[in-house]
C-alpha cells in the first residue's frame, strides 16, 4: 500500500446544512415528501436522510364532515318546523273561514225562517180581518134589509090608513111609495147602503174597498143580475129614465150615457149611494150634492 494513499474516514459525516424531509399525510391517504434544505446548502447536497411525520388531515376531515352533517340536519329540521307552522297557520285560517261561512249560512236561514213566520202571521191576520169585515158587512146588510122591510110594511100600513084621504094626500102618498124599494131593488139598495164608509180604491171590487162600477156590479149581483165591469158599459144597458122619474135601484151616471165616467145607485128619498173618490170613499149623498147626467133602469 502506498503511504500517500487515501484512507477513508470512519467518522460520521457532519451535516453542513439542515436537511429535513417532512412527510405529511394528505387527504385521501396520499403522502408527499417535502424537502427543506438550508439556504447555504450546495447544489450537490446529500440526499435527505431524516424524515418527520406530520399529523394527517383524516381526523380533521371527520370532524368537518360531522359538523356539516349536523348543520344540514339542523337546517332540515328548521325547514320542517317552518313548513309545519305554515300548514298550521293555513289550517287555522281555513277553519276561521269555514266557521264564518257557517255562521253566515245559519244567520241567513234564521232570517228566512223569521221572514216566513212573519209572512204567515200577516196572512193569518189579514184573513181574520177579512172574515171579520165580511161578517160586519153581512150584519149591516141584514140590518139594512130588515130596515127596508120595516119601512115597506110601515108605508103599506100608512097607505091603507090614508085610503079615504083627499086626492091631494093620496097623490102625495103614492109619490112617496114609489121611493121605497121592493123585491130585487130592495136587495140592491140594501147592499149598496151596507157598504157606506168603505174605502174607495181604483179597480176595487170589495169586500172592503170599491170603485164606482165595482160597487154597482156587486149590488146588482144581489138581485141575480150580472152587469159589465166598466161604468160606460153599465150606463149603456137597460132603459133610459128621467131624473124626475127615478125608482130605487136605478143606475145614475155622469157624462154621456155611452161614455159615462162615473156611476152610482139611486136608493130613494132623493139620495144615491156611490163610491165617489179616495177622499170620501163610499158615501150616501143627495142628488143636489152632485147632480147626475142621467139614469137607466135595469129592473
Amino acid at each position: 500500500m502506498s503511504q500517500t494513499a487515501h484512507i477513508p474516514s470512519h467518522r460520521k459525516p457532519r451535516r453542513s446544512a439542515s436537511k429535513l424531509a417532512l412527510r405529511a399525510g394528505v387527504a385521501g391517504g396520499v403522502l408527499s415528501t417535502i424537502a427543506v434544505a438550508g439556504a447555504a446548502g450546495p447544489a450537490n447536497a446529500e440526499p435527505v436522510t431524516e424524515t418527520i411525520e406530520m399529523p394527517t388531515l383524516g381526523s380533521l376531515g371527520t370532524d368537518l364532515s360531522s359538523a356539516v352533517a349536523a348543520s344540514a340536519e339542523a337546517s332540515e329540521q328548521e325547514a320542517l318546523d317552518q313548513s309545519l307552522e305554515a300548514q298550521e297557520a293555513a289550517a287555522l285560517e281555513k277553519a276561521a273561514k269555514d266557521a264564518k261561512k257557517a255562521k253566515a249560512e245559519a244567520d241567513r236561514k234564521a232570517e228566512a225562517e223569521r221572514a216566513e213566520k212573519a209572512r204567515k202571521e200577516a196572512e193569518a191576520k189579514a184573513e181574520a180581518e177579512r172574515a171579520a169585515a165580511e161578517a160586519r158587512a153581512e150584519a149591516r146588510a141584514r140590518a139594512s134589509r130588515d130596515a127596508a122591510r120595516t119601512q115597506i110594511a110601515a108605508t103599506s100600513a100608512s097607505n091603507s090608513s090614508d085610503s079615504d084621504s083627499d086626492s091631494s094626500s093620496s097623490s102625495s102618498s103614492a109619490s112617496e111609495s114609489t121611493q121605497v124599494a121592493s123585491g130585487s131593488a130592495a136587495a140592491i139598495v140594501a147592499f149598496a147602503k151596507a157598504q157606506v164608509g168603505d174605502a174607495y180604491v181604483s179597480g176595487g171590487t170589495g169586500p172592503n174597498s170599491w170603485d164606482c162600477s165595482g160597487l154597482v156590479q156587486a149590488a146588482y149581483r144581489q138581485a141575480g143580475i150580472d152587469l159589465p165591469r166598466i161604468s160606460y158599459s153599465q150606463s149603456s144597458m137597460g132603459t133610459s129614465v128621467s131624473l124626475s122619474n127615478l125608482q130605487p135601484g136605478d143606475i145614475l151616471y155622469w157624462g154621456s150615457r155611452s161614455g159615462s165616467y162615473h156611476v152610482a145607485i139611486y136608493v130613494g128619498g132623493g139620495k144615491y149611494v156611490g163610491a165617489q173618490n179616495p177622499s170620501t170613499g163610499v158615501v150616501e149623498r143627495s142628488l143636489d150634492w152632485d147632480t147626475p147626467s142621467g139614469a137607466v133602469r135595469i129592473l
